[in-house]
């Protein structure tokens, strides 16, 4: 059974009505490096936590642009708890393609928060009935609050190759070290965790190569039609959401603090009435509906894909890359005219706008969305060369 509109309108009305909440907690959320346990509460009372979920676990399964559609807001109130949020419900789709054993235990509570990454900084070992995980994971983003984690490992196989894997584990298998101390992004808590001889069952570890291409074997339940996306178009789309609602939120706080201030030492009384703010504030908005524009296209071709049961091609892939790098680039931009034209008074700490300028920053920084390797990959596939990357 699909999620109905009723119940997709529930979320968002409760996921908007939380935003202000959200933007107030926002320099506690810096203070502490983690979002406060009153964004995750209000978080899971609105549903959040079960957009990807399957139905069968009590979870709405909605498709990835009503899933972007909610990130986006949660974005506009808080970039780190967006960010955060972003993580746990990409990583909740990512363990559906998991054994249905492993999907049994993940998705027990129905709503869950899972962490993870995609560098292979552990090794998994074989024994009986499944495998030893050892190793660290920098950068884990919501690693803190996640019931589950994904760590992605080395594999040696039984003629002395290798591949590479991705478990799924209880996060409290895991240690985590406080150790995320940042300028950018300060609030998501993305400290290091490790494993230190953890057994894991073997429905909870697949291939990298099932878990990109779809294929794990021993799923057998009935999955919602329309929902097998590519995994790194799904994961990059999911991101841009955050930052475009990064830069709708900057948008917003800028357009509440710029009528009647002053522009110092000058005349103008209200800068609103300025040509140069009002050609400001129109770029920047104009910045942010291109990057939504370039995202309502990949959505519409990776449904359509999703619904006919197909893979995205490698060459639609790389140029969801590029586009998704590009539009994130978009919404950065926008965010840095807003706060330019913020005045001198933007760089108190107690003024939201100069932590929306940083983290949009830093974000735009991950190794998966930054925008001259992913331009690369997708000036490659324009050009008729191979993409050159596994990761697509």
């Amino acid at each position: 059974m699909a999620t109905t509109d009723t119940e997709l309108s529930a979320v968002m009305d409760a996921v908007r009505d939380i935003v202000p909440r959200l933007r107030d907690n926002g320099r506690e959320t810096e203070d502490r490096r983690w979002i406060p346990d009153e964004n995750v509460e209000l978080l899971d009372k609105a549903g959040v936590f079960r957009l990807a979920v399957p139905r069968r676990f009590g979870g709405l399964d909605v498709s990835l642009a009503d899933q972007v559609a909610v990130l986006t807001e949660i974005g506009r109130g808080c970039p780190s708890t967006g960010w955060v949020s972003m993580v746990w419900v990409s990583s909740a789709w990512l363990a559906t393609l998991y054994p249905d054993q492993a999907q049994s235990e993940v998705f027990a509570s129905g709503s869950v928060k899972i962490s993870g990454g995609f560098t292979p900084t552990g090794t998994v070992t074989a024994t009986d009935g499944g495998y030893v995980l050892n190793g660290s994971w920098r950068f884990n983003s919501g690693c803190r609050g996640a019931d589950w984690n994904i760590a992605s490992a080395i594999r040696e196989l039984p003629d002395g190759s290798s591949d590479e894997v991705v478990a799924i584990v209880p996060m409290a298998e895991f240690t985590v070290v406080d150790d995320w101390d940042t300028s950018a992004a300060a609030g998501t808590g993305s400290c290091t965790s490790t494993a230190k001889g953890v057994f894991v069952p073997a429905h909870r570890v697949v291939s990298y190569e099932d878990a990109v291409l779809n294929t794990t074997a021993g799923r057998t339940a009935p999955e919602t039609a329309g929902r097998r996306y590519g995994l790194f178009t799904y994961v990059t789309a999911a991101a841009v959401a955050t930052c475009i609602g990064i830069a709708k939120g900057a948008l917003e706080l800028f357009l509440q603090r710029v009528k009647g201030r002053g522009i110092t030492y000058t005349s103008w009384t209200d800068q609103s009435q300025h040509p140069l703010t009002q050609i400001q504030v129109a770029t920047a908005a104009n910045k942010i509906a291109a990057a939504e524009g370039l995202q309502a296209g990949w959505l519409r071709q990776l449904q359509t894909r999703a619904d006919a049961g197909e893979q995205p091609a490698d060459e639609e892939k790389a140029t969801v890359r590029g586009q998704s790098a590009y539009a994130i680039q978009l919404a950065k931009e926008a965010v840095e005219i807003l706060y330019s034209a913020s005045g001198a008074t933007a760089i108190q700490r107690d003024v939201p706008i100069q932590r929306f300028h940083r983290d949009i920053q830093g974000l735009s920084l991950h190794g998966l969305l930054l925008l001259s390797t992913n331009l690369e990959v997708h000036g490659r596939v324009l050009l008729g060369l191979d993409p050159d990357t596994p990761l697509l």
